[in-house]
């Protein structure tokens, strides 16, 4: 049989091994058949459940002779499973691909690690095992420092708000306290429509939130809708005021708000401090820990 169709089914510690580098010799320790649920997937059937996972990790680690018997100068274990247990509670993810890319960056962040294999499988899809495997160094992945950003001012604006004609003046005086802005928004009038169930009644909450953002938007150009962490993050470090479409953040949030049972203005003192933000204000309306700004010609900034 071919050695490379033999290997591609075989488990992570043979891959490993047959790939070796012929530089240095190299330790290998390994993480075997770690079951977790989770809910990912990007299909709308995988939204709202949890599945099984099954996790195989393999680390090479440079070799230390007359290692002494010392637990703190060895890779331990728990952080490969910390690595895993990270990864699954940083946010919904869509895809297996993106999930793996995670686990082995953060089993890279640790100085003793060399080179990993990622195995996942989902385990509920069918009477099989559907999954990826990536393999990832240290020279190719350099784990990425955070990066410090400025701390935004979260405004959540009430719908007299957004109505009145005042509202470009407004964003007038909002922009010269010469920080980036992220707006958010409560739920259009008249009500939303009722569901049945909880998980539709949630989709349908937050496209209401999102319809009203766009309203916003149509008022003032500078009004820019976002959805994902990347536009804010980026909105963030260019000073820009941007408005917060929710569904994304909310429905990937591993412990996102239950917003059917939840108001706008308490998800938007969860988005702030998601965001970590400077302050939160609420124009024309009250937000919870937040700071009420009455509707006038000068706003109480």
């Amino acid at each position: 049989m071919n050695t490379e169709l033999s290997l591609a089914f075989s488990h992570p510690e043979r891959r490993a091994a047959a790939s070796a580098p012929d530089d240095a010799p190299r330790d290998r320790i390994s993480l075997r058949d770690y079951v977790r649920e989770a809910e990912i997937g990007a299909f709308q059937e995988e939204r709202g459940v949890s599945q099984r996972l099954r996790f195989n990790v393999v680390v090479e680690v440079g070799h230390a002779p007359a290692v002494s018997d010392d637990v703190d100068r060895i890779l331990s274990y728990d952080s490969i499973v910390e690595a895993v247990d990270g990864a699954l509670s940083e946010e919904r993810l869509s895809l297996l691909e993106t999930l793996a890319e995670r686990v082995a960056a953060r089993v890279l962040a640790e100085p003793r690690a060399r080179r990993v294999f990622v195995r996942i499988e989902k385990l509920d899809r069918g009477p099989f095992a559907l999954g990826v495997e990536i393999e990832r160094s240290r020279a190719v992945v350099q784990p990425a420092e955070p990066e410090a950003h400025p701390r935004p001012l979260v405004v959540h604006l009430s719908n007299a708000a957004i109505a009145d004609p005042r509202l470009s003046g407004w964003l007038d005086q909002i922009e010269r306290l010469e920080r980036p802005v992220v707006l958010t928004v409560g739920r259009p009038s008249p009500a939303v429509p009722q569901a049945q169930a909880a998980l539709p009644q949630r989709r349908i909450d937050l496209l209401a939130l999102e319809q009203n953002a766009w309203v916003l938007a149509a008022r003032d150009r500078r009004c820019v809708v976002v959805s994902s962490r990347t536009e804010i993050v980026h909105a963030i470090h260019s000073g820009r005021i941007v408005v917060w479409a929710p569904s994304k953040i909310v429905l990937d949030a591993v412990d996102g708000p239950d917003t059917g049972a939840r108001s706008p203005e308490a998800l938007a003192r969860w988005f702030a401090d998601l965001l970590d933000a400077e302050r939160l204000l609420g124009l024309g309306a009250d937000v919870p820990g937040g700071d009420s700004v009455v509707l006038a010609d000068e706003l109480a900034l």
